[in-house]
């Protein structure tokens, strides 16, 4: 009994120090949590701002541009899924991965051949294991990214956009991502980047129903619309970039918390089956000396004889 007692409290032990380190994560993923709000709060005005002055150059113009043009007969599409380069939080990359899945799957039942982007080691490592092909990658900022960072993932994604197709070039670009709703929702999106929809930038830039003032470009909007083209897309990649980051925070928050309570739960119950050995190791101790006192009673009154 006593060897069983002295696995319990082993137990307890190893379990009292996972929860210790449970607690630690946690607290410090609610603490990144504040900092990514902040950070998605400040990109979303010049995100704003500039999808309004693309909706403008694009209504003011008769101008065709890869931007704001849709492919008649598109072939080739891009998609870029935004994953964690780290676990230990919930099924925050596994739902990326299953809403990326689900367009690649709609993107290929239309015809179109898809290119697959990925940020974040968990993706990697899924489209690694099951041998699909990847056209690039990006691992090592997923926790705390920066413009640069975007910028670096947008680089190639625009090239690509500004491709012909038989040159290896894609006629629409797709974001894969998590959206931080609140602390306690967090959301897989998958959304359209290029061509942009105008309806869609109006609704995103407050501007849906108004009507937009005139402008003259100089020197073409064409120009403009080439300046514009790799603003717009690396806002939305940081912004995106920036929600993914927040909703990890937020799911590796709840994923902790879950285990430091079910870590306390199951304290409370090796404790109380430590106590129940350590009784039963009293209890039969007792018995043992009540045996032992009777039987020397016992043979005690028989010398008497």
């Amino acid at each position: 009994m006593g060897a069983q007692l002295r696995v319990y409290k082993r137990r307890i032990k190893s379990v009292t120090a996972t929860k210790k380190i449970t607690k630690a994560m946690e607290m410090i993923a609610a603490s990144r949590i504040v900092k990514a709000q902040r950070q998605v709060a400040a990109s979303t005005p010049y995100a704003t701002e500039l999808t309004r002055a693309v909706s403008a150059v694009a209504t003011g113009s008769n101008t065709k541009h890869p931007l704001t043009t849709e492919v008649d007969a598109p072939v080739r599409a891009a998609v870029l899924l935004i994953t964690s380069d780290r676990g230990l939080a919930g099924g925050y990359s596994a739902n990326a991965i299953k809403a990326a899945d689900l367009l690649t799957e709609r993107l290929r039942s239309e015809g179109k051949e898809v290119e697959s982007y990925i940020v974040g080691r968990k993706g990697v490592s899924y489209y690694g294991f099951r041998e699909r092909k990847v056209t690039e990658s990006w691992t090592g900022f997923t926790d705390n990214p920066t413009y640069a960072d975007a910028k670096k993932v947008a680089d190639p994604l625009i090239a690509a956009v500004q491709k012909d197709t038989a040159d290896g070039g894609v006629d629409e670009l797709h974001i894969v991502f998590t959206e931080f709703v609140s602390m306690l929702t967090q959301t897989p999106v998958a959304n359209r980047l290029l061509p942009l929809s105008l309806d869609k930038a109006a609704e995103d830039s407050g501007t849906k129903g108004e009507i937009l003032p005139l402008f003259d470009f100089e020197p073409s909007a064409e120009d403009v619309l080439d300046a514009l083209l790799p603003r717009y897309v690396e806002s939305r990649i940081y912004n995106a970039l920036l929600q993914a980051a927040a909703s990890k925070h937020a799911a590796t928050r709840r994923a902790m918390k879950s285990a430091t309570d079910n870590a306390g739960e199951l304290i409370k119950s090796l404790s109380r089956l430590a106590n129940a050995a350590r009784q039963a190791e009293i209890t039969q101790e007792i018995s043992e000396i009540v045996g032992g006192a009777s039987a020397l009673a016992d043979a005690t009154a028989g010398s008497d004889k």
